[in-house]
Order: structure tokens, then sequence, then C-alpha cells
């Protein structure tokens, strides 16, 4: 909601001085007119990214509907829109910077960008900085979290051997993208798989298009990936091959655009923003457009997952 500037016309005329008064409290109101409510987002912004007069945004540009590049080479999908969306509520102008997704926390600690937002589940072990056996290895990072989703199982369209969970991988091969989500629950299965005496085998690639190719080519029996991904696959097939979805979604957790630890400023005002875009509608308009209504969130959640 847009709110004017706006002082009454109406005043007494009991009194010169008071006259007097109205007048120059009209004359100081109409000096300093109400911002809009993009430009005090913009206030908000830490002065460095008003400086630079960009929001630089790290993503893996590869992940379909997510985030990937269209024909003409440009990035687009949910997270590009949202994140354009994003740039007009802060009156600043978004570079997305394809990288690697396992590169995207360390680059964004190293200041190679502002924010990273690539499908990135918010939990805790990213948030604290920690590795498997919970030492710390990084600063850890902050989240705003804007969407929801779990982690499906994708295999090939008849499901041949039959995978319906997790305990159905014992003594397969599974393909997973390197540092995801994902990643970690495959490796946490292996446990159960070893006590059941049957091995799970991971193969770790550099992109879900790699796995999904595993897969098509019979090297892996299943890939896993969040729900929008997995549902594109389905819908639009890959390489000629075609896919399904087996089982439950796993673990349904938020997406979270990450920020520095120590860039609150940045944290606070993107929450803002977020939420700005989920009450005027347009949030609705993005989920619609990639078909991911189901991931819809009530309102940007700091650290929620």
């Amino acid at each position: 909601m847009h709110h004017s500037a706006r002082i009454s016309g109406r005043f007494t005329r009991s009194g010169a001085a008071l006259a007097a008064g109205s007048l120059l409290l009209t004359g100081c109101s109409s000096i300093g007119a109400a911002k809009s409510p993009e430009e005090e987002l913009h206030d908000r912004l830490p002065d460095a990214v008003k400086t630079a007069g960009v929001l630089r945004i790290g993503s893996d540009v590869n992940y379909a509907p997510v985030e990937f590049k269209g024909q003409d080479g440009l990035p687009t999908g949910f997270d590009p829109d949202l994140a354009e969306a994003i740039g007009r509520q802060l009156k600043i102008k978004i570079k997305i910077m394809d990288t690697d997704f396992d590169k995207l926390i360390p680059d964004l600690q190293a200041k190679q960008f502002d924010v990273a937002m690539s499908a990135l589940t918010d939990n805790r072990q990213r948030r604290d900085g920690t590795d498997d056996n919970g030492q710390q290895v990084n600063p850890g990072v902050d989240f705003v979290d804007y969407f929801l989703a779990g982690t499906t199982i994708l295999v090939p369209k008849g499901n041949p051997k039959k995978i319906k969970s997790l305990d159905d991988l014992c003594g397969q091969t599974v393909a997973v993208q390197r540092g995801t989500t994902q990643a970690a629950i495959a490796q946490r299965q292996t446990g159960a798989c070893d006590k059941a005496h049957k091995t799970l085998t991971i193969t770790l690639t550099e992109t879900d298009n790699d796995a999904l190719a595993l897969v098509a080519s019979g090297k892996a029996v299943a890939d896993m990936n969040d729900y929008p991904v997995a549902a594109y696959t389905v819908q639009k097939g890959f390489n000629g091959a075609q896919f399904e979805i087996t089982g439950q979604q796993l673990q349904p957790s938020p997406y979270g655009l990450a920020v520095a630890k120590e860039n609150a400023e940045l944290r606070d005002t993107l929450a803002k923003a977020v939420n700005q875009i989920i009450r005027s509608g347009e949030y609705d308009k993005i989920l619609e457009k990639w078909n991911l209504k189901d991931g819809a969130a009530q309102n940007a959640v700091v650290n929620g997952g």
C-alpha cells in the first residue's frame, strides 16, 4: 500500500500565530514527502550494495524449472523471476552469476556475490557451517525462506526396479548432484543399507542433468532431487528418456535466500521485499507460471528450516 504524504488544508483562523504555525508545518511536510515502500526498502540496503547499484546473486543455473538457461542463454525459471521481482521491490538491478552449486556458499562468504539463490535448502548444517560430523568448516549463513519443497526419488518410466522408498535403494546405485540435500540423504541411507548387508553405491555428479543421464543409461537405478525439478523432468523428459516419481516426498524443507552471517541488514531487507511480493499477489503469479503452487510459502521466514 502506498502512503501519500498529505496534511489537511483545513486550519483555524482564530489567530495569526496559529495560522502561521500551520503554514509552516504544511511547508515542511511538502518538502519531506513520504517515500514509497520500494524507496524505503532501497534505503535499507547496505551501503556497498547501493553504491554498486546492483544486487549480485549466485545461482547454479542448471536446475529447471527453478533456474535454468532459456533459448537465449539467459537465466530463466522460478528463482530468476522471483529475483527480478525482488529487484523491483528494492529498486535495484539484479545480476545473476552462474556458479557451481557446491561453490555457492564458499563464494558467498568470499564476497563474490551478495546473495545465493539456487534451490538452496535452509538447514541447520548450512546455517551453522558444519560438516556431516558436526565439525565447523565455515562461518555458516543466514536464510530468508521463500518456498517449500521435499526430496523425491526419480526412476525410469515403468519403475523397472520397483523402487518405492530409500530402503529399496539398498544394493543399488543412485546418482545425485554433489553438495545437495539429496546427497546428504543418500549418504545417511548408507548406514541403514550396511545394516541390511546391502551396500548403497552413490555416484556424485556435478549437475542434476548428469545424474539423470546415468539413470537413463541404466548406470544408476534412481536420481533424487527436489519435487519441483522432478515434476518438471516427468513432464518434459530428458534427452528422449522418460521418468516417473516414486514414493512419498522426503523431508519437506524451505528454500532460502542465503546471505553472509554478518549481513543481517541485507537479510532483513530481503525478507521485507519477499513479504511485499507475497502480499501483492505477484508471488502467486510466478508460482502459477512454473506450476509450483504446492510449494507456496505464506510469508518470508528467517532461518526457519
